[in-house]
């Protein structure tokens, strides 16, 4: 019993002196080599190699230290990979703390209002923070991957700034985009003025996004969403130029000439009458907005102004004039 006793005592003295330990080493403020220090945690890396990475980049001596720490907090399997950033000043249970919360310097990707989805591909398989999975797949097989219903995969994606931490996939920053546009577009689409003849949301999208490539001046946009329902309305082509340009496709050089016009694919608008079969880019909000609550009006025709305005007509002689002022002029 005596033997027994000794041993539970030399067990209580050596936990305390475990604690006691660990408390000061928690204390220490780290010897940072710069401050604020950029520090990159890739994913998939365990905790000793991340251990060892923090002493190679000089923010701790030793590793066993700060493995012991995470280890006896039972947090093993939690530290988070990422962009954080370092401050002098803080300890090392500060930065236990931020690397199992993920407390990251986030990285960002934009995609713009207007791009396509192979512009949107090129800017993911671009950036060194994305973890490339979508490289080899096709269109098809990405909209599959993420869950979406769909066969093509252009004007689905919402054009906003998406933040995420290095390491995450491009497969999850287009689901995310996807569920977004899907947000948006049932929330403008449960609003939208009485009249309208879309008989989908699919329709909705695919008339902004003409509406998002016909013009950058968002107080037009309800204008522009106007003269084309109208041309619907009357049994008129919509005739729109950006329209001939997307199924043009990699043959487009920059010039979109007459025989251009006049060569027939699904997305010629001066060829074939109604809609086109799919959008031609992503829409921003504003041009979804402006495709499900159009202005008031009678107009059928617009031209350039050639300050990126429009000049809007409910005649064909009045936008011949329109013509000859803003455009034969200016030639």
């Amino acid at each position: 019993m005596r033997l027994l006793s000794k041993l539970l005592l030399l067990v209580l003295l050596g936990m305390l002196a475990l604690a006691g330990w660990m408390y000061h080493y928690m204390q220490q403020p780290l010897d940072l080599p710069q401050s604020p220090q950029d520090l990159v945690l890739d994913y998939g890396t365990s905790l000793r190699g991340i251990a060892q990475q923090l002493v190679q980049e000089g923010v701790l001596d030793e590793p066993w230290s700060f493995i012991l720490l995470v280890r006896a907090q039972g947090m093993a399997g939690e530290v988070k990979a990422g962009n954080y950033q370092l401050q002098q000043g803080m300890t090392a249970y500060d930065l236990f703390l931020m690397l199992t919360n993920g407390a990251t310097s986030q990285s960002s990707i934009t995609f713009i209002e207007g791009w396509n989805f192979r512009q949107m591909r090129e800017a993911l398989n671009r950036h060194e923070d994305v973890r490339h999975l979508s490289i080899p797949l096709t269109d098809q097989e990405i909209l599959a991957r993420i869950g979406a219903d769909a066969s093509v995969a252009e004007g689905l994606f919402f054009p906003d700034s998406y933040y995420f931490s290095r390491g995450m996939s491009d497969l999850d920053i287009l689901r995310r985009a996807y569920q977004t546009m899907q947000h948006k577009l049932a929330a403008a689409w449960a609003t939208r003025s009485a009249g309208l003849p879309y008989r989908t949301p699919y329709d909705a999208l695919i008339m902004a996004s003409i509406i998002e490539k016909e013009t950058g001046r968002a107080g037009e946009r309800p204008m522009i969403a106007r003269v084309f329902l109208n041309r619907l309305k009357f049994g008129m082509r919509l005739q729109t130029d950006p329209t001939v340009i997307y199924g043009l496709g990699e043959q487009f050089d920059g010039n979109l000439r007459r025989g251009d016009l006049q060569a027939d694919t699904p997305y010629n608008t001066y060829t074939r009458s109604g809609l086109p079969p799919t959008p031609i880019a992503m829409p921003g909000l504003a041009a979804i907005e402006a495709a499900l609550h159009p202005a008031s009006g009678r107009a059928l025709y617009f031209v350039g102004k050639g300050d990126g305005s429009h000049a809007f007509s409910s005649s064909l002689a009045e936008h011949n004039r329109a013509v000859a002022r803003y455009q034969l002029r200016r030639n």
